[in-house]
């Protein structure tokens, strides 16, 4: 009883995919050649896009840190006052450093972009496996797989590629994620012009 209860969810929920990227087609199509341009953008200028990469998520810390801070002092009763503000303090101090010192810490930002690819990778992995029926799952899940090579490699590569590597690999991500979603939603008008016929 628990296993058929399981299939159906797990039918019904690949089901709702399918329809969603069916009837969602456009927006999936604008995502991908959005992040196709942006890819073709960061491989043609790598150390441009390293930079800008860092500043952006400079600023991410930056606007967290100071979230968390203001937490903390609303509610100074709460035991994990001092933590908390340490914890914002310390996203202030690594955002700014980040933000504001564009050629520093580009060997940090290597590292954590190689734990965002493979964490990224293997999400899309996932999704892959969820609408593998749907037209176009190979795509996704290529560009998953791409996405953990990419995450290795820049991690092998440390230190000496950190300036360049950064923007190029980041391009590369960007281009494969890109075409996965462009082929998503070609396959998901193909299935909605489909069903039309049909009707």
């Amino acid at each position: 009883m628990t296993d058929q209860i399981s299939k159906a969810d797990i039918e019904a929920a690949l089901a709702e995919g399918k329809r969603q990227i069916t009837e969602h087609w456009g927006w999936f199509l604008t995502l991908g050649l959005v992040l196709i341009a942006a890819g073709v953008a960061a491989i043609v200028f790598p150390l441009l896009s390293t930079i800008a990469t860092k500043i952006a998520l400079g600023w991410i810390f930056l606007v967290a840190g100071v979230l968390l801070v203001v937490h903390a002092f609303s509610i100074q009763g709460w035991r994990g006052f001092l933590l908390g503000l340490l914890v914002g303090a310390l996203y202030v101090v690594a955002g700014g450093w980040l933000a504001f010192f564009p050629f520093t810490g580009i060997i940090t930002l290597t590292i954590l972009l190689a734990a965002l690819f493979l964490a990224e990778g293997v999400l899309e992995v996932i999704m892959a496996v969820r609408v593998r029926p749907h037209e176009g799952w190979v795509w996704l899940l290529l560009s998953g797989l791409i996405a953990v090579a990419v995450g290795v490699l820049i991690a092998a590569e440390l230190p000496s590629s950190a300036v360049w590597a950064i923007g190029l690999l980041t391009g590369i991500n960007l281009l494969s994620t890109g075409v996965s979603f462009v082929v998503l939603a070609l396959a998901g008008r193909r299935a909605g012009q489909g069903t039309a016929v049909t009707a």
